[in-house]
């Protein structure tokens, strides 16, 4: 049972992402048929001031003597990735004894500091992922969910990915009712659909010469034409074989891909700039048919086209 949570702080608290769990796991809701959790916030040293990204100081009640027994024990993001090596022996320590582990956002850097990410599966915001994957090479990095749960550790993604990480933990102890009951308070959806990729920035890729480009702009230009390789190489005058060398080491990748890729971009623009039905976006997308522009597009970025539109449509 999910009963007792503590919450690792040290300085540079992240205010919204230790809120998360203050908010999931801190708050009485016993009114409500949530069970009451014994909420610890903990410090190196207990009553020691933190000070915080916008100049607020968090005063933990506890030192870390109080991550002993507890059934989870916490930690919210954080910009250091140096860290106190008493915290890190409590982590270690606490996670021995049997305590489930979860980090909201960048406090995975924390985990893998500990070693508790070695050989384990976890995410990470998809702006840290590559710096995670080259500080821990041993974890096994999701980039592209929400939250991972690893059975006694459960990281998440960006800020509001440790919502879905928190309500996830608790639906899994305590079951879909209470979890419910906390989202409904909280006004958030129970459990989100879809992983992060539909809310990465995905600008277009850059070539690093010039001997591509106009034929890069021709293809945009003319996104909705298919382009073989042949017709390609015979525009850039090149032979197809040096034109593909050459298109993979200026894109990294091949030009089929590469123009999926921009429809996709296309596509996701005109969703959120226009209301022009799927069909529409998929024939001006160069996709074709809504069929193909779904599947592309859920490939690509994580959710269906429609589901992206009420998300992040401007109008």
């Amino acid at each position: 049972m999910l009963k007792t949570v503590a919450v690792v702080l040290f300085d540079d608290v992240a205010l919204f992402e230790f809120g998360v769990l203050a908010e999931v796991f801190g708050i009485d809701r016993v009114d409500d048929g949530v069970p009451k959790f014994d909420f610890r916030v903990c410090g190196l040293e207990a009553g020691k001031p933190l000070s915080a990204r916008n100049g607020t100081v968090v005063i933990p009640p506890y030192g870390l003597e109080a991550l002993v027994g507890a059934d989870l024990v916490a930690v919210p993001a954080t910009r250091i990735r140096d860290y106190p090596p008493e915290i890190l022996e409590a982590l270690r320590q606490a996670a021995a004894g049997g305590a489930m582990v979860l980090s909201v956002c960048s406090g995975v850097f924390v985990l893998g500091a500990a070693g508790l990410l070695d050989g384990r599966r976890c995410t990470a915001h998809w702006h840290d992922v590559e710096q995670l994957a080259k500080r821990f090479p041993q974890a096994k990095i999701n980039p592209d969910v929400l939250f991972v749960d690893d059975g006694d550790l459960i990281t998440s993604a960006g800020t509001a990915a440790g919502i879905d990480a928190c309500l996830h933990l608790v639906r899994r102890e305590l079951g879909s009712a209470v979890a419910t009951r906390i989202a409904r308070r909280m006004v958030v959806p129970p459990q989100r659909d879809g992983g992060q990729k539909q809310y990465v920035d995905l600008p277009v890729p850059e070539c690093s010469a010039e001997s591509l480009t106009p034929v890069l702009t021709w293809m945009l230009e003319n996104i909705t034409v298919d382009h073989p390789v042949s017709s390609l190489a015979r525009r850039a005058a090149m032979s197809e074989r040096t034109f593909a060398r050459r298109f993979v080491a200026e894109t990294g990748t091949t030009p089929h891909k590469w123009l999926s890729m921009q429809r996709v971009l296309h596509a996701r623009t005109l969703l959120e700039q226009t209301d022009l039905a799927i069909e529409s976006v998929a024939t001006r997308s160069g996709f074709g048919t809504a069929a193909l522009l779904r599947h592309h597009f859920r490939r690509v970025v994580g959710v269906a086209p429609a589901d992206y539109r009420r998300r992040f449509a401007s109008a």
